[in-house]
């Protein structure tokens, strides 16, 4: 859920739920924590959600607490409001980028990630097998035919058992007799 806080001309910050004045650090701990906020100007209705989630990270630049590292900075320098507007999908990018690099440098998670790979490999190869042995047990399970030679009927298996209500019981398919040349 959206915590809504007002900001009012005195650049004052006001929660509207827990109805009381905040601080720029309290929404910056609130936002790691994984609450979403909406900032609106008291006087005027606009959203200044945008400016406000700016200040913050102004703020921690200046006491030396950016997380941000230099080159996405740079970036949303260079690109300015389309960063900011039209490029935000291209900001999260460059964040998990940062943050995916920065895990990778970690040896046991980068272990894991490795061992992770090579048990996907070894699922979709068991997989397939099962699949070949589900396809070979359908042919199994199909009646001989007539026309089919003995050699095309001998991969098959000798008995066969009912599905559906008999005695469960295996019973001997019948194989083609061969006609006698006399």
């Amino acid at each position: 859920m959206i915590r809504l806080i007002k900001r009012y001309g005195s650049r004052k910050l006001y929660d509207t739920e827990e109805s009381r004045y905040v601080s720029l650090e309290e929404l910056a701990g609130w936002i790691r924590h994984g609450q979403e906020i909406r900032v609106i100007d008291n006087k005027t209705g606009e959203d200044v959600t945008s400016q406000t989630l700016t200040q913050i990270i102004s703020e921690e630049g200046r006491r030396g607490t950016a997380l941000l590292p230099n080159d996405l900075l740079h970036e949303l320098i260079r690109l300015g409001e389309e960063a900011v507007t039209s490029s935000v999908g291209h900001v999260q990018t460059k964040v998990d980028q940062f943050v995916r690099a920065s895990i990778d440098r970690l040896a046991p998670v980068r272990k894991a990630r490795d061992e992770m790979e090579r048990l996907k490999e070894r699922l979709s190869e068991l997989e397939s097998a099962l699949a070949e042995l589900e396809h070979e047990e359908t042919l199994e399970s199909q009646p001989v035919r007539a026309h089919e030679t003995p050699a095309r009927a001998s991969h098959r298996s000798p008995t066969k058992k009912t599905s559906r209500g008999g005695s469960g019981k295996a019973r001997a398919t019948s194989r083609p007799k061969k006609a006698s040349s006399a």
